[in-house]
């Protein structure tokens, strides 16, 4: 019963600090009102600025900004305890990554939908605006590799998953063909097609698909090859054709896959087999770094992200049809993000010891289950390994409503992969706004038109990609920075909306002024002590691109600080804001 009373409080919590906190940001801090223009109807083009049903934008930012993020972080940083992790997840997203969302999403909307690197030289200097483009362009490049060779991971590990991943497309196209040329109930034919997906799972997990090794290159090679192919169409689409309708399944199928989770811990509980087998606090657990401040850059989706901010500001701010649905979208979506970060800290904290089978094929149980996945650090870290204590927690969970566990695995695996594609588009599309920009501000317009920017997003993801073989792992050469990256720019996008209530008047400016200097302390602490590692280990190449991110996070943050004591209370303010 302590695993269903954990989720079961955390999640009335989100529930509540929703209606509580959020709507109070709403009104009183962002005070949204749907009287000001939106760019989604302003600059309407049927491509990348469509005005889009709440229900619909928001199945598209939460699976963007979702991907395996929440699955990974709290997959591995479970290893200092479930109830760090907990307390993290749930604090960090009302508080902090919320407020990050919510606060990058507004201030787009009020900037004509730009990009939060551009709007940073309005809010702080056009000198920033070059060094921000650099943290947010290495960000991307870093995800668009990582994420190709997560599916691919997916893929290779569950071949079950490859079939229905394939065929949500084809669904999902036709399904916005009813939708916005045929006018059909959107309702009712994303549950006909969300059947449909189910129905492709049970065929995959009868007719799996193998990739062999083709021409020298590995399974994991081939597949981030078609994988980056795919991810340019995709992102050259108009958001109408794959992107809003695959995402509004997809967040069906978050909802069902929730569902059946948390029905699993109820039935699991109720039969007595289910316990909390992790640890409540492991402080110094074998070969892992400090807790301190490892946690927070550990787990990053799921309580607070630097990558939220670029989808917020990137595509969601296009689509947004009014102000006040940017509650809905930017802190609704990340308290489920909280929430699923929950259920995943009981997949892999208790649902692992409901039974889990080792290298070696050996079938283990309770705490000596998650001990041996656990059993270090290095042990536990590794892609696969965090992907598959999830997958393997969450389909104990699933098969205890008595639902095939062959079945089971398909339905997280087709969940998992299907989330990674989404923020694999997203991305692409985003570094394409970016390429774009950068294109503009050099002066070669050429290069900022659709087709030459993705090209060019997509290829440098791929050199990253196969930069040190045909496996397609080549940015886990970069992947220890990551984390680290990702959290410095959740700190530099909290400064930049900390700047914008401050021009405000009064002190609003505080909701998000503390999340960002607890974010840029803990952010610099790990970065030095990566710094340290990295120089200890003689790893120039991190070492370098560490060290440049390093200086340009404090060259930004000293910028920020100046002009927070320099900054004015608006007379004319840019919106018409609603009254509190």
């Amino acid at each position: 019963m302590e695993t269903l009373l954990i989720v079961t409080i955390t999640f009335l919590g989100y529930l509540l600090m929703y209606h509580l906190y959020g709507k109070y940001l709403a009104k009183f801090i962002f005070k949204l009102s749907d009287k000001n223009p939106v760019p989604s109807k302003e600059f309407e083009d049927g491509v990348d600025y469509v005005p889009t049903k709440k229900e619909i934008i928001f199945g598209h930012h939460f699976t963007s900004i979702a991907g395996t993020g929440p699955i990974v972080g709290p997959a591995i940083a479970i290893i200092w305890g479930w109830v760090p992790a907990l307390i993290w997840v749930f604090l960090g997203a009302i508080i902090m990554g919320a407020v990050h969302d919510f606060g990058s999403l507004v201030i787009s909307m009020r900037n004509q939908g730009k990009s939060i690197s551009e709007f940073t030289a309005k809010y702080i200097n056009p000198r920033t605006k070059f060094f921000f483009f650099i943290i947010v362009f290495l960000t991307l490049w870093i995800v668009i590799a990582i994420f190709g060779l997560v599916i691919a991971i997916i893929f290779d590990t569950f071949p079950t998953a490859v079939l229905p991943v394939w065929l949500q497309i084809p669904i999902a196209m036709y399904l916005g063909y009813l939708i916005y040329h045929k006018q059909k109930n959107v309702f009712l034919w994303s549950v006909i097609a969300v059947i449909t997906l189910y129905a492709t799972m049970i065929l995959g997990a009868y007719l799996p698909l193998k990739m062999p090794t083709l021409f020298g290159i590995p399974p994991t090679g081939t597949w981030t090859i078609i994988l980056l192919i795919y991810a340019f169409f995709a992102s050259v689409l108009p958001v109408t054709t794959l992107l809003q309708p695959r995402d509004f399944i997809n967040a069906y199928q978050l909802l069902i896959a929730m569902l059946l989770m948390f029905a699993g811990i109820v039935a699991a509980s109720f039969g007595g087999h289910l316990a909390m087998v992790a640890p409540a606090v492991q402080m110094n657990p074998p070969k892992a770094p400090p807790m301190w401040p490892f946690l927070f850059i550990t787990i990053a989706c799921g309580a607070i992200s630097g990558f939220h901010s670029l989808v917020a500001s990137g595509t969601s701010s296009k689509q947004v049809r009014s102000e006040n649905d940017a509650l809905f979208v930017g802190y609704g979506s990340m308290l489920m993000e909280g929430a699923l970060a929950t259920l995943v800290i009981a997949a892999v904290g208790a649902g692992i010891g409901l039974g889990y089978v080792t290298k070696t094929g050996q079938t283990l149980f309770g705490f000596q289950a998650w001990s041996t996945h656990y059993a270090s650090w290095t042990a536990a870290a590794g892609l696969g390994n965090k992907i598959a204590a999830f997958v393997t927690g969450a389909a104990n969970f699933i098969s205890a409503l008595g639902i095939p566990k062959n079945i089971a695995i398909v339905i997280m695996g087709v969940f998992v992969a299907s989330f990674a594609g989404t923020t694999l588009d997203t991305a692409t599309r985003i570094q394409r706004y970016i390429v774009s920009e950068i294109a503009m501000d050099i002066k070669i317009p050429a290069l900022s038109k659709r087709y030459p920017a993705t090209a060019i997003a997509v290829i440098l993801a791929g050199l990253l990609a196969f930069a040190n073989g045909a496996n397609g792992a080549g940015a886990l050469t970069l992947w220890p920075m990551f984390g680290a990256v990702n959290q410095t720019l959740s700190a530099l996008a909290l400064i930049v909306i900390t700047l914008y209530l401050r021009s405000k008047g009064g002190w609003k400016w505080l909701v998000s002024g503390i999340p960002a200097l607890f974010m840029a302390i803990m952010t610099f602490w790990a970065s030095m002590m990566n710094e340290t590692n990295f120089f200890t280990a003689k790893k120039i190449l991190l070492l370098s691109v560490n060290g440049v991110i390093v200086f340009l996070v404090l060259w930004i943050v000293v910028e920020g600080v100046i002009k927070f004591f320099n900054t004015k209370t608006e007379t004319q303010p840019e919106t018409v804001e609603a009254e509190a």
